[in-house]
C-alpha cells in the first residue's frame, strides 16, 4: 500500500497517526492460527520502506523481504515488546533471510 493508506490504518487500529513500514493483522489467536483458514494480512506502506532501504543501504527487495518476514512472525503470535521477545524474534528473522541469501538486517 502506501503511506496514506498504512497511516489510516494505523490510526485506526493501533491510535498511532503515522505511517509505519509493516502492519500485521493475524486472522486468529496464536493458539487457535494452526485451525485457521489463513493466518491473516501483511501491508507494507511502500514510501516508508523504500526511503529506509535507500537510508540503510540496502536493497529494496532485500527490505522488503525482511519485512515480510517480520509481519509473517507476527501473524503466527511473535512480537516484540519485551528485550526477550525482540531478541528472539529477531533471530527467527535473521535465521529465515540467511535461507534466502539476505545479510542480516540487524548487523550495523
Amino acid at each position: 500500500s502506501d503511506d496514506a493508506r498504512v497511516r489510516e490504518v494505523n490510526r485506526a487500529w493501533r491510535k498511532m497517526d503515522k505511517p509505519t513500514n509493516v502492519l500485521s493483522f493475524p486472522a486468529a489467536e496464536a493458539d487457535k492460527i494452526s485451525s485457521s483458514p489463513f493466518l491473516g494480512d501483511v501491508i507494507l506502506a511502500f514510501e516508508t520502506v523504500e526511503r529506509e532501504a535507500v537510508d540503510e543501504g540496502k536493497p529494496f527487495a532485500d527490505h522488503v523481504a525482511h519485512l515480510m518476514v517480520h509481519g509473517f512472525l507476527h501473524l503466527i503470535g511473535y512480537d516484540h515488546e519485551t528485550d526477550q521477545e525482540a531478541e528472539r524474534m529477531e533471530a527467527l528473522e535473521t535465521r529465515a533471510l540467511a535461507e534466502l541469501g539476505i545479510a542480516d538486517p540487524y548487523r550495523v
